[in-house]
């Protein structure tokens, strides 16, 4: 008889088996542990049961949580994007819009639904990407980010937008497609263009201003060179020698000082040349001994321990420095003296490192103003622009024209006890024997008779009395005309070895006029030689005359023995050695 006790599985096993336990008494305190064991099994599962129970309520309320911070995310996310200052995009690998959020529609006027699905390529057309970039440029699976500007004409107006993407990879490395934005850019493109018309209306300002102060400049200089070619009393040398060297070198002071944005932006360029150190120093101390005599002053310039002769480097910006700092020294220093040295700090690998300084006797600068006169426009004080004068400009120029070949202006001063500026420059040391000798000590130099025929482009009249005079002496054969419409004229009707070209002249310019010639159908006539004469600065010129298929140019003030050499080099003679 089975126990009402026993668990029901166990009593359903006893009552399979058949087995009667009130016969067996000896399995009865076997059963009961079976039994008791089936019902702890029972409470261990009611436990767990429980367990469960509560831990699946828990992460229904979690779940329920989470589901709620994630509508709330995603609902923030949504409004964010679509309310962001651009679009957002999405594309597959070809370029095919995968998302774009509302800003899409906003900008295009077109639809997201008909554009998700669609290619870039059909919503932008290559002539309105800035630079005109190619598609197969844009978006490639090489490139990680991608960058570039187009426009858009819509209802009349036009729009500027910047494309910012980046490619999009899984996991594994592979790469899937791209993600990026389009930013409304038109405000500060405006903006660029109207600084770019400014920019251009100011160096068309700078470009005509400076032609119009070089060109009675350059009729000074050149005079100066035909006086000096010519006959004259020898008590006039110095003179001679002093209004040629003034000349050019308030040439060179204007150039600069018209191109001071130059300096600034950093696109004034060195032109290193050849030259003889001892001739600059003999030049500066000739000019300046009569400026410092005429005022009672000593003058002195001192070579120390061994300074070499022939150097390569820009003459021309360091005369400018040692000029600003002499002229300062002379304009602050009443009694005393001024002494320029220059002295070899050491030379290697072929490089010499010189120090310049400028010492005078004069008022002296207080420490606390030592840094703020390098500043444009300043000066060490009110009374100082009263009583002395000048523009606060020599120093800043000079420091920045240190600057740009890798070195600095230094001053060393005290109130009432004189200055000294100083700075280190390297040069390459010269490896010719000899430099050629300034045309201010040059007096009468020998010229023979050229066999050329010049056609001369030039409407200035004292630029062309000082050629006529030039080319009379050498035996030039020559016409002038006075703009653009006579060069053609004259060209088409006669033949010419070679034709100096003014860059700006009346009717049709040089550029112009060049541009007519070379598209002669006489090939021969075309190809004539064209020099550019110009009084702008080198690197304003250089590239437009090779665009303009030049073969060279020439600047003004004209240089007698550089013209000379240039008209023998195209003359019928030289051609027939060369042949």
């Amino acid at each position: 008889m089975l126990n009402k006790d026993y668990h029901r599985l166990l009593k359903r096993q006893l009552k399979k088996t058949g087995l009667d336990t009130s016969e067996n008494p000896e399995f009865i305190q076997f059963f009961n542990m079976v039994n008791d064991a089936y019902k702890s099994f029972d409470k261990d599962v009611k436990h767990i049961e429980n367990i469960l129970e509560e831990s699946s309520r828990e992460l229904f309320v979690v779940n329920q949580r989470l589901t709620k911070e994630r509508d709330k995310i995603n609902k923030k996310l949504g409004h964010i994007v679509d309310n962001i200052g651009g679009v957002l995009f999405e594309t597959d690998l070809d370029g095919n819009f995968t998302f774009l959020n509302n800003a899409w529609a906003e900008y295009s006027g077109i639809p997201i639904d008909n554009a998700v699905g669609k290619s870039f390529r059909t919503f932008l057309h290559g002539e309105n990407i800035e630079g005109f970039k190619r598609f197969d440029d844009l978006f490639s699976i090489e490139k990680e980010h991608i960058k570039f500007i187009f426009k858009n004409e819509r209802n009349g107006e036009i729009m500027w937008f910047e494309v910012k993407s980046k490619l999009i990879k899984d996991r594994q490395g592979v790469s899937t497609g791209f993600i990026g934005t389009i930013i409304d850019v038109t405000n500060l493109k405006e903006t660029e263009i109207e600084l770019h018309k400014a920019s251009k209306s100011k160096d068309e300002f700078l470009s005509t201003m400076s032609h119009e102060i070089r060109t009675p400049l350059n009729a000074v200089t050149g005079l100066t060179n035909i006086l000096l070619m010519e006959d004259h009393l020898p008590d006039q040398l110095e003179n001679l020698k002093a209004l040629k060297y003034s000349g050019e070198h308030l040439l060179g002071l204007i150039n600069d000082l018209l191109d001071f944005d130059k300096i600034k932006s950093g696109k004034l360029k060195l032109i290193e040349k050849d030259f003889s150190l001892n001739y600059f120093l003999e030049s500066i101390k000739s000019h300046f001994g009569l400026r410092t005599e005429k005022k009672g002053l000593i003058f002195n310039v001192i070579k120390e321990n061994d300074v070499p002769d022939n150097i390569i480097g820009d003459k021309l910006k360091l005369a400018q420095i040692i000029k600003n700092l002499l002229s300062n020294s002379l304009k602050f220093t009443e009694n005393g003296c001024i002494n320029l040295s220059v002295s070899n700090l050491g030379v290697k690998e072929n490089k010499v490192t010189l120090v310049f300084k400028v010492t005078d006797t004069g008022i002296g600068i207080s420490k606390s103003r030592q840094e703020s006169i390098f500043e444009s426009f300043m000066q060490a004080n009110s009374e100082t622009s009263i009583k002395y004068g000048g523009t606060g400009l020599g120093l800043s120029i000079s420091k920045k024209l240190l600057n740009l070949q890798d070195s600095d202006l230094k001053v060393e001063s005290e109130l009432g006890k004189g200055s000294t500026f100083s700075f280190e420059i390297t040069y390459k040391i010269s490896n010719r024997l000899s430099v050629y000798e300034p045309d201010m000590i040059k007096m009468q130099p020998s010229y023979e008779p050229i066999d050329i025929n010049v056609l001369v482009a030039e409407d200035n009249k004292m630029n062309v009395l000082i050629l006529r005079r030039f080319f009379n002496k050498w035996g030039v054969t020559f016409t002038i005309a006075g703009n653009g419409e006579e060069v053609l004229e004259l060209f088409n009707k006669h033949d010419y070895d070679l034709i100096l070209m003014d860059l700006q002249m009346p009717k049709i310019n040089g550029y112009q006029a060049a541009k007519i010639i070379r598209k002669s159908e006489d090939k021969s006539k075309a190809n004539i030689p064209i020099i550019a004469l110009t009084a702008f600065a080198q690197t304003d010129v250089k590239k437009k005359t090779q665009q303009y298929k030049m073969n060279g140019f020439m600047g003004k003030p004209f240089n007698p023995e550089e013209l000379y050499k240039l008209l023998k080099s195209f003359s019928k003679a030289y051609n027939k050695k060369a042949i």
